[in-house]
């Protein structure tokens, strides 16, 4: 998709890494041409009036399990990464080429290799060939791999490739069958579970190959209070590793699974209390790098299920803009760091010129309504699966206008 008019949209509100400032942007030959108060229209433009709304770089969702056009374009979603667990995994050169041509013109999907061959944790594939394929990262996908050996040679590989590994930490001989992390309430529920300390166990081992290695690795999900102290002590001694959450993890404690209701089981688990709020903590002070989506719709013959027996997972793309932007009425974080969060550092994990207002970078353009109210209801989603755990929740924070390489997107 070829930007073949130039597009300026004024009036708005500009979301930068240095602030958010009035102004208008203008967008020329699918890059960002200029940006300030002083920016008009010229000639043969097309014009949005943003009228005082937010211009915001697209999101970029890091590590989505599917695909879904409607959704990803109501959430203001111009790029996302896929996991590599498909139907057949992502650990072929020819399947990497095809799912990165899959979402263009008006989507962009970026593939994320399989580090080991089927995932099964033992040989490593051929991650090379993947890159070069169009793998922007290398993941573990929804598993931690158990073997050291592997995992060190994953990341010595991938940091002689500069590229990011994405990685699951949960101890998987201590979540195997688990539904719920152990504690009192699922002991009151009766539920099979695992202890919180899964996580920090599988953080605590890749930290330190990381540090052997030199490899950049993100944990895709960070969501305990030991998990966040292990990244943030990581962090202070230079050990490159960033941590990304869920909406859900930040606004969910395993209260929300008190009613048996499958929603809610999700991967992790939702957490104590204790651990939501050190979630929050952890956004607050810098030591979460990424929120996304965590997008995997399940259907009905996943859910409607006992809780024990349904599969994890929640349709999150269309709810991931306005749960963030909660966050910023609550004070958390600013506008900058909403979008940082959401849009620039998962652009810089992935190596894409992308998730910055910025003259030259990719014209990948949110217009969002900040407050604009509006009520998340399951049965009007766009997902292929409706496994909302906010269903009936009210929101805010609704995108007006959305931009890919400087067309516009019919949403």
């Amino acid at each position: 998709m070829k930007q073949m008019q130039p597009l300026t949209i004024t009036g708005g509100q500009i979301v930068t890494p240095s602030g958010v400032a009035p102004g208008s942007v203008r967008l020329a030959d699918g890059l960002i041409a200029a940006i300030g108060a002083d920016v008009a229209p010229q000639d043969g433009d097309a014009v949005i009036e943003a009228r005082g709304m937010l211009i915001a770089p697209g999101i970029v969702d890091l590590g989505v399990f599917a695909i879904d056009k409607p959704a990803f374009h109501f959430g203001g979603i111009t790029r996302a990464a896929l996991m590599p667990d498909q139907s057949l995994p992502l650990d072929y050169p020819s399947r990497v080429a095809h799912v990165a041509k899959s979402g263009k013109p008006d989507l962009w999907v970026h593939p994320l290799a399989a580090a080991t061959r089927s995932l099964e944790g033992a040989e490593l594939a051929e991650i090379a060939l993947m890159r070069d394929a169009g793998a922007r990262a290398v993941a573990t996908g929804r598993s931690w791999i158990a073997d050291s050996g592997v995992m060190l040679r994953l990341c010595q590989y991938a940091a002689m490739l500069d590229l990011t590994v994405i990685a699951h930490p949960e101890d998987a001989a201590l979540t195997t069958g688990a539904a719920a992390t152990a504690g009192e309430i699922a002991t009151r529920l009766g539920l099979p579970s695992a202890p919180a300390e899964a996580e920090a166990l599988a953080l605590a081992r890749d930290i330190v190959l990381a540090e052997m290695s030199g490899a950049r690795v993100h944990f895709r999900q960070v969501t305990t209070a030991a998990g966040f102290a292990a990244v943030r002590a990581a962090k202070a001694r230079g050990v490159r590793v960033t941590c990304g959450i869920t909406p859900a993890h930040l606004l969910l404690s395993d209260l929300a699974t008190a009613d048996f209701r499958t929603f809610t089981r999700l991967s992790p688990p939702l957490r104590s209390e204790a651990d939501r709020q050190a979630a929050r903590d952890a956004v607050a002070d810098g030591t979460i790098d990424v929120i996304g989506s965590g997008h995997d719709p399940r259907g009905p013959e996943d859910k409607r299920l006992p809780f024990a027996d349904a599969e994890p997972g929640m349709a999150g793309a269309e709810t991931l803009l306005a749960m963030v932007l909660g966050l910023v009425r609550d004070e958390l974080i600013d506008l900058s760091r909403a979008f940082d969060l959401l849009s620039a550092t998962p652009a810089a994990l992935l190596g894409v010129d992308a998730g910055v207002i910025e003259v030259g970078r990719e014209a990948d353009i949110a217009v969002v309504d900040a407050d604009a109210p509006w009520v998340i209801n399951r049965t009007k989603m766009g997902a292929t699966g409706d496994n909302t755990p906010f269903d009936r929740q009210g929101a805010q924070g609704r995108v007006r206008n959305l931009i890919k390489g400087g067309v516009p997107i019919a949403l």
